[in-house]
């Protein structure tokens, strides 16, 4: 059975990890996928992959100018939007006192800024009865050492998943979250650190969690596919935690 058959979805980070995984999923289901990226190579390779009337607009998730624009050319081929996943992220980890002003605003930028002005520049493209899902982090309630920006900002999206469910369902606009514990994707180890720190921490990451694993990508998108569908028409401000247990040890 086709979910999401003859919905518009826009993903955005659709290129690559957990919004890529989405975006086959969605289009499995019958979507028209909609989905951004900074990396016109990754771009490309995605929309080849996806295949179908997949539209794929370079855009960078954290700058406003980006984002009005992407919204413009949104317009320009389709009348409006049934689904929006606001899923493009940035993890640049730094202890705490080695943090820089460029460093913090171009997080917070992608992370928590780009967010916000994504679903209000996409307000007056969703229908009645649209989805919006926001990607969070288990790291939004239990912190992360050197990751004091990206934890702080997840929190945020928490707290506007919670304000801007209140605030839209008049308009029969449910918006939720999606939480993802470790998941294997490549955009994990990008950070600039030595091969021998990122095993460490992906050895650390799989010996506490109960299920002794990474999740896949794939799995983030199903839990993403239920928030998009009509079968969550009921569930509303909720962050649904895909960690294979790691939070409940937090």
């Amino acid at each position: 059975m086709q979910r999401l058959s003859g919905k518009t979805a826009l993903i955005t980070g659709g290129n690559s990890g957990i919004g890529l995984a989405t975006a086959k999923l969605f289009h499995e289901h019958g979507a028209r996928v909609i989905i951004t990226g900074r990396d016109l190579s990754t771009l490309a390779d995605a929309r080849k992959n996806l295949g179908g009337d997949t539209l794929a607009i370079q855009s960078d998730a954290g700058k406003i100018d980006d984002i009005e624009s992407l919204m413009q050319q949104i317009r320009q081929h389709v009348n409006g939007l049934d689904i929006v996943f606001a899923n493009a992220a940035s993890e640049q980890p730094a202890p705490f006192e080695q943090v820089t002003e460029a460093q913090f605003d171009r997080s917070s930028a992608v992370n928590f800024k780009g967010v916000f002005f994504t679903i209000q520049k996409a307000l007056p493209l969703l229908t009645h009865g649209a989805s919006v899902i926001v990607t969070t982090s288990i790291a939004n309630q239990a912190g992360a050492t050197n990751f004091s920006v990206y934890a702080a900002c997840k929190a945020a999206l928490r707290s506007l998943t919670q304000s801007l469910a209140l605030e839209l369902i008049p308009r029969g606009i449910r918006v939720n979250a999606v939480s993802p514990g470790p998941i294997d994707t490549p955009g994990f180890g990008r950070w600039g650190l030595p091969k021998e720190a990122i095993d460490a921490v992906r050895a650390d990451f799989t010996s506490r969690s109960p299920v002794k694993r990474f999740g896949g990508a794939e799995e983030v998108a199903n839990a993403a596919l239920f928030l998009a569908s009509d079968e969550a028409s009921y569930v509303i401000g909720a962050e649904l935690v895909v960690d294979g247990g790691f939070s409940l040890l937090l």
